[in-house]
C-alpha cells in the first residue's frame, strides 16, 4: 500500500480547494476552457473530460472518452465512504495523493504468483489486489491490458473501474470487453490511455468525493 493519509471530510475539501489554488492548474484550466467549452457535459462528466485533457494535453479524449454519469455517482460516493482504491502499477499509484491505494505489481509476491499460476505480473497484482481489498473497490488501470482483463476474470465486483490501459495489443479490445460486461466503468475506446490519464480520472472524481456541498 502506497503512503497516504486518510481523509476526513474537512481535510479533503481543503485538499480540493489546495490543488485548485495551483497556479500552474489554474493556468492549464484557463486555457483549455478558451479553446472548448465542454459546459454543456454532465457535471461529473465534465470533470473528468477536463482534467484527463488538462493532464494530456490531448483533445482527442472529448470524443474518445466513454463516461456514464450514473457510474461516476456511483464511484465518487464510494470513494467518499472510504472505499478502497487498487491501482494496476507503480506509475498509476505514485499518481494518486491524498488517499491510500493498494498496489501489488511490485511486490515479490506476484511476480511468484505470475510464475506459479502461468500469468502476467500485472494479472498477478490484480489477483492479489482482490484477495486483499475484496468487492467494492474502485480499481485504476493506467498501464497494462492484462489487469483489465483479470479484473473481469475475477468478477470483483467493482465500485468503479477506471481502465486506460494503451497500446497496441489488447488494449482497445479489452476496454471493449470491459464496457460490454456491463460492469461500472470509466474508460476510453481507443488505444491510447497510460497512467497520466487514469490518474487524472481518478483525480476528478476524488474532488468530486471531497468537495464542499
Amino acid at each position: 500500500m502506497t503512503d497516504a493519509t486518510d481523509l476526513t471530510s474537512a481535510g479533503a475539501a481543503g485538499a480540493f480547494h489546495a490543488a485548485h489554488a495551483d497556479p500552474y492548474e489554474a493556468e492549464s484550466y484557463r486555457v483549455l476552457r478558451s479553446r472548448i467549452n465542454l459546459s454543456g457535459l454532465p457535471p461529473l462528466t465534465r470533470a473528468v473530460t477536463e482534467h484527463v485533457l488538462c493532464a494530456t494535453a490531448d483533445f482527442d479524449y472529448v470524443t474518445d472518452l466513454v463516461c456514464d454519469e450514473q457510474a461516476l455517482a456511483v464511484g465518487v460516493e464510494a470513494l467518499a465512504s472510504g472505499a478502497a482504491v487498487v491501482a494496476d502499477a507503480a506509475t498509476v499509484a505514485i499518481g494518486i495523493t491524498g488517499y491510500p491505494v493498494t498496489c501489488k505489481a511490485a511486490e515479490p509476491l506476484a511476480a511468484r504468483l505470475a510464475r506459479t499460476a502461468g500469468i502476467t505480473v500485472p494479472a498477478a497484482g490484480i489477483r492479489l489486489g482482490f484477495g486483499e481489498c475484496g468487492p467494492g473497490a474502485v480499481w485504476v488501470v493506467g498501464s497494462a491490458p492484462d489487469a483489465v482483463a483479470e479484473i473481469l476474470r475475477r468478477v470483483v465486483e467493482p465500485a468503479l473501474v477506471i481502465a486506460f490501459p494503451a497500446g497496441f495489443a489488447g488494449a482497445a479490445a479489452v476496454k471493449d470487453e470491459l464496457r460490454a460486461s456491463g460492469l461500472p466503468a470509466l474508460t476510453n475506446v481507443s488505444e491510447k490511455g497510460g497512467p497520466a490519464a487514469a490518474i487524472a480520472a481518478f483525480t476528478a472524481l476524488q474532488r468530486a468525493a471531497f468537495s464542499p456541498p
